[in-house]
């Protein structure tokens, strides 16, 4: 039996996305992915599968999709109002989609990128390594109404689990480190960068975000006499009106903006969800703060699976009650003298 879910409507912004595309800068092709990492693996752990498995990313926008098969879920990233055949369900919680059924997803109340995850994975051609679109590299297309999205096996059966998530919305303050032409500014430069209050602008997409601010603008020594070399993520590119670029995933491979400094990978997820008018402000730390940072966030995404408990739900929000099976088994009343007592997943699967 075909598995899939049937995109009845979208909005424009809706990627098939993972975690990109490593190594291949010498092609030319920047890295890509998910813009907010952070909810790949939280998707990954409500469901109990690999991080690489591949996402539905919807920037901002809504959908309606429809099940063709019995199929696991679970919403991460910036939430928004969501529907199972007119009952709502929560981000950050496993929920099983069954044939027929209709997934309606509003736009994001907060935040920019929302992620839908399915059992087994999105089961989209793969290309180079990655079934993630890369829109500025023309790799794939953004989803269709009226199409198909295939989903693979899934050789999991749990639900009913939630996630305490992080908190990533409304800006932030993003850890920067020297980049190669941090010592093009002066100290005065430097300083203004660390005490601005920046907004994100309106301008930007997933190759990168711009902000604003008041006051003039920034500039090197050498603003317009710096030779083309290679950028990655994070990059905080000066452009030529002296305004700050963030650099997210879908970046060019090489540029000649002078780079003030390179927001951790910890803190991309910050700029990337961030909403216009959202503010940001910059602070540098050196290499071994950098690093303790970097473990930190490395040992939040292992933990992750472990984090996962059984979602309780209050027994008057649930209108089909009878439906659930609320007891799992028989007992004679002496378990708990034996065995410690009769454990309760806390969630009635339908």
């Amino acid at each position: 039996m075909i598995r899939a879910l049937h995109v009845v409507r979208c909005g424009p912004g809706v990627t098939v996305q993972d975690m990109g595309r490593a190594g291949r800068l010498d092609d030319g092709l920047s890295e890509g992915g998910a813009a907010d990492r952070l909810a790949l693996s939280e998707g990954a752990a409500l469901l109990g599968q690999p991080v690489e498995v591949a996402a539905l990313e919807l920037a901002g926008t809504d959908a309606m999709l429809r099940a063709i098969a019995d199929i696991r879920i679970a919403l991460t990233g910036a939430p928004s109002q969501a529907r199972i055949d007119g009952e709502p369900i929560t981000f950050n919680t496993s929920y099983l989609l069954k044939n027929g059924q209709t997934l309606i997803l509003g736009y994001a109340v907060r935040g920019n990128y929302s992620y839908l995850h399915v059992g087994g994975g999105f089961d989209t051609p793969p290309l180079l390594g990655s079934r993630s679109t890369h829109l500025a590299a023309r790799i794939g297309g953004p989803v269709r109404p009226d199409s198909l999205l295939p989903v693979a096996e899934d050789p999991g059966d749990r639900i009913g689990l939630t996630l305490d998530v992080r908190e990533r919305y409304g800006g932030g303050v993003l850890r920067v480190v020297p980049s190669f032409q941090t010592e093009q500014f002066d100290a005065g430069m430097l300083a203004r960068l660390s005490e601005t209050r920046f907004t994100r602008h309106s301008h930007g997409n997933r190759m990168g975000v711009k902000l604003a601010f008041e006051g003039a603008p920034l500039n090197a020594r050498q603003q317009l006499d710096i030779l083309s070399e290679s950028i990655v993520p994070g990059d905080v590119q000066i452009v030529g009106e002296g305004e700050p670029f963030v650099l997210l995933g879908e970046c060019q491979t090489t540029g000649g903006y002078p780079r003030i400094g390179t927001v951790i990978p910890p803190d991309i997820t910050l700029i990337a969800q961030a909403r216009p008018g959202d503010p940001i402000q910059f602070r540098f730390v050196d290499r071994a703060e950098a690093m303790i940072a970097y473990r930190d966030y490395r040992g939040l995404l292992s933990a992750l699976p472990r984090a996962v408990r059984p979602y309780v739900r209050d027994p008057h929000d649930i209108p089909d009650l009878l439906a659930y099976q609320l007891v799992g088994g028989a007992v004679t009343g002496k378990e708990e003298e034996s065995h410690g007592g009769v454990e309760d997943d806390g969630f009635g699967r339908p």
